[in-house]
């Protein structure tokens, strides 16, 4: 058995179903996950024992403690890299490049969503998508700018005041899982919406690499906060958001207890089943008109979240063997998509489709395995929850420049087009999101080599005191019963904010973001 630690994960014990039999059959381990809760960096530092394999949310501070002290193991020691990890050597030079530069010279690793070419840009991560049925029965009315999805949200629960359960329906469900120095559904709004990417305590702006603070008068994230708070003193943000969790906001989305969601990948594929397609009802892309969405640049150097391996792992020949297949085209997409030849398979020219069992499972992942696997599709899904190729980068040696991205392959683009999907291509006069979501205004996230730098033990005592601050008040001014509260609220937070020392908080931030701009691929 193999400890994989991973900052990523949602889940935690011995990884199940039809991956685990996989790793098993062609490593002969099984991985145990253990995965990030309060405390546990810093006991499984005190311990001397990150892990086998160790993969870390990003690349700063936590992982520059890990290098620091010694905890990783590094991959130029004996060749490791060279003689057990092929794929990742000969293709990912520049990835490993960024870690060495990051690392004081050593390569401990290397990020996740690695292009084999740079330049382009991947897909729209971010895209408000709204129930289309009834935003079409409510006549779907123009949408200018963010805050006009609370009328819209408003006429579409008086069209339909219940879930498919007969539970009451809310414009949105939230949930706190994620939040990190900002409530993680504020930030993320400000990203859809006005083309900056959540950085440190604030935003950097991709276009001008400029900072803006979040508590900001007037800013992303304040504007962002007061839309969710508009929505709940309108009755249209679920009452159970900041206790849910994941899973409870995933239920609500699934049972059509919400209407619109900012990530593309989160609540329409919950609610897109087969059965509410073939009633007409679909949760569908609509954009504000002047909204400017962030997309990421493909990037050789690799994101931040980093694979890496444990100093005293005993097994380092094995960690760097099982990278090195989620490193091959065949590793990658049976750890994506599932098995080779139940869910996907190569075609005569090269090139890779789904079966349609695997499509079936994307479409619906509750979707039982065949023998000899066992359980939902789901079940099975590779936990370690990070990936080594960005899947909109080609396939190494694939074809034509197919991408990893089933969502461009024959068997997905041949489906048939339900009703619902045409109404939408002709409301919109284009044939995908893509195409759809390029007609608004975008800003490209540049390639870089940016890794944050290391707080100091004071600032950082300030910093979590300030993050602690802003979660919280964030969340009550998002509970907040009238505009009056909501503002007193917000001056209380902020007040709160400066007299820890979010000051230097920003003055830090705002440094990095000088930082970044100038290690930008130019």
């Amino acid at each position: 058995t193999l400890n994989v630690y991973s900052q990523l994960a949602n889940y935690e014990g011995i990884q199940i179903g039809w991956f685990a039999d996989v790793i098993l059959e062609k490593f002969n381990v099984k991985l145990n996950i253990i995965d990030e809760g309060d405390g546990v960096f810093p006991t499984r530092m005190e311990s001397g024992d990150l892990g086998d394999l160790v993969v870390f949310g990003n690349d700063g501070d936590q992982y520059k403690q890990a290098v620091e002290k010694g905890m990783l193991f590094d991959w130029e020691d004996e060749d490791l890299v060279k003689n057990y990890g092929p794929s990742i050597n000969k293709n990912m030079s520049a990835a490993l490049e960024k870690n060495k530069m990051i690392s004081g010279g050593k390569m401990y690793g290397f990020g996740y969503n690695v292009a084999l070419n740079g330049g382009s840009f991947g897909d729209f991560d971010y895209h408000p998508d709204l129930r289309w049925d009834l935003y079409q029965q409510i006549g779907s009315p123009s949408i200018n700018t963010l805050e006009d999805y609370v009328g819209v949200l408003k006429k579409m629960k008086e069209v339909c005041p219940t879930s498919d359960s007969g539970t009451e329906t809310y414009g949105v469900s939230l949930f706190n899982d994620w939040d990190g120095n900002m409530a993680m559904f504020v930030k993320a709004t400000a990203t859809n919406f006005f083309g900056v990417d959540e950085f440190h305590f604030g935003f950097y702006n991709a276009d001008d690499g400029s900072f803006q603070d979040c508590l900001a008068d007037n800013g992303y994230y304040l504007r962002c906060l007061k839309f969710y708070n508009t929505l709940f003193q309108n009755g249209l943000l679920d009452p159970d958001s900041m206790t849910q969790g994941y899973s409870g906001c995933m239920e609500d989305y699934q049972d059509g207890g919400a209407f619109f969601c900012i990530f593309g990948w989160m609540a329409a594929p919950q609610y897109n089943t087969d059965e509410h397609v073939a009633a007409g009802k679909k949760m569908l892309p609509v954009a504000a008109k002047d909204q400017d969405t962030l997309v990421y640049g493909l990037n050789t150097n690799g994101g931040n979240r980093i694979w890496s391996i444990g100093a005293n792992t005993k097994y380092p020949e094995l960690c760097m063997a099982i990278y090195n297949w989620l490193c091959t085209p065949e590793g990658y997409i049976t750890s994506e998509y599932g098995p080779k030849d139940i869910c996907w398979e190569y075609m005569p020219d090269g090139s890779v489709d789904l079966t349609e069992f695997g499509l079936q499972c994307q479409i619906n992942q509750k979707t039982t395995m065949p023998a000899p696997y066992t359980g939902y599709w789901e079940d099975g899904r590779q936990q370690i929850n990070n990936l080594t190729w960005d899947k909109n980068t080609e396939i190494l040696g694939g074809v034509n420049g197919q991408t990893y991205n089933y969502l461009y392959w024959p068997r997905y683009l041949n489906l048939p087009v339900s009703a619902v999907d045409q109404s939408w291509k002709d409301a919109t006069k284009s044939d995908s999101f893509r195409e759809y979501l390029s007609k608004f205004n975008y800003s490209v996230s540049k390639a870089n080599t940016y890794s944050d730098s290391v707080r100091s033990d004071e600032l950082d005592t300030i910093w979590n005191q300030v993050k602690e601050c802003i979660q919280n008040g964030s969340w009550k001014a998002i509970y907040a019963k009238t505009d009056a509260d909501f503002n007193e609220i917000v001056n209380q937070m902020k007040t709160e904010a400066y007299n820890y020392g979010f000051q230097q908080c920003i003055d830090w931030s705002a440094n990095e973001a000088t930082l970044r701009h100038a290690a930008e691929n130019k």
